[in-house]
């Protein structure tokens, strides 16, 4: 995983990183957004773009978001039949409108 995005992000969504990700690797949850490791391919363009500093590269990031990071690929997400995986871009997926359990109750502490 090059780039994760954290605590900061959680409510705010501002998007710069998505217009700037050449890539299309950053997904919309509920809360926040979600970088895909596999996808990502380590430009750092999202990071730059960020408003609200939220993204980090992966070696940086606290262990929690990174770790729960992965989870919104790998694991079923509420709702949801099947992990979401390596869809190959998150314009042909759309906003999930879902997040983890993490961060759905996620309260900022």
């Amino acid at each position: 995983m090059a780039y994760v995005i954290g605590a900061a992000c959680v409510d705010t969504q501002d998007r710069s990183c998505i217009e700037e990700c050449p890539v299309d690797c950053i997904y919309e949850g509920d809360r926040k957004l979600y970088i895909n490791p596999t996808e990502c391919i380590d430009c750092g363009a999202c990071e730059v773009a960020c408003p609200v500093e939220a993204i980090t590269v992966d070696r940086k990031a606290d262990a929690v978001f990174r770790d729960d990071s992965r989870r919104f690929f790998d694991e079923v997400l509420p709702g949801r039949s099947e992990p979401l995986g390596t869809p190959g871009g998150s314009s042909a997926v759309g906003p999930l409108g879902v997040d983890t359990p993490f961060v759905a109750g996620w309260s900022g502490a």
